[in-house]
């Protein structure tokens, strides 16, 4: 399923970067997360890397975007075809 950042986000720009996607963005309040983007870095990483730097805990699985492993490589291969 793709990730969200809560309303608890500091807006620190420690996601940002680490984000081999590019779904994550600046929002109103907070960053936000593209789900047509997310794939909780599925193809890239073991582990979604914007979860490991977020110095509050701020990001968490998104219920509105359930998918499974293979969806979420599916659509890793959608975003990075050569």
């Amino acid at each position: 399923m793709a990730l969200l950042i809560t309303n608890e986000c500091i807006n620190c720009d420690m996601c940002l970067p680490e984000c081999p996607n590019t779904a994550i963005s600046e929002g109103k309040k907070v960053y936000e997360i593209d789900p047509e983007r997310c794939t909780e870095c599925v193809g890239f990483y073991e582990a979604p890397t914007c979860m490991a730097v977020c110095p509050i805990n701020c990001i968490e699985p998104d219920p509105a975007h359930i998918e499974d492993q293979t969806e979420l490589m599916q659509k890793f291969k959608a975003l990075n075809i050569v």
